[in-house]
């Protein structure tokens, strides 16, 4: 299938949960209201995947990098 345009976004974990905590989950909820909204716009998941990055001296972050088509 081929796209005209590509929306690539982003959602990571939270900070303080990852600094207090040691990791913190990913915010669920927030992604699910963030592709719907992206949804009702005509845009479809093309690719998705999560990143793991060093986040500050001690701590790894996740983030998961999606990218939209329509």
């Amino acid at each position: 299938m081929a796209f005209r345009e590509y929306k690539v976004i982003s959602v990571s974990e939270g900070a303080l949960g990852t600094i207090f905590l040691g990791a913190s989950g990913l915010p669920i909820k927030r992604m699910e209201s963030e592709f719907n909204e992206h949804a009702a716009e005509g845009w479809q998941v093309v690719f998705q995947f999560v990143e793991s990055k060093r986040f500050w001296l001690f701590w790894s972050r996740e983030t998961v990098v999606t990218t939209l088509g329509r």
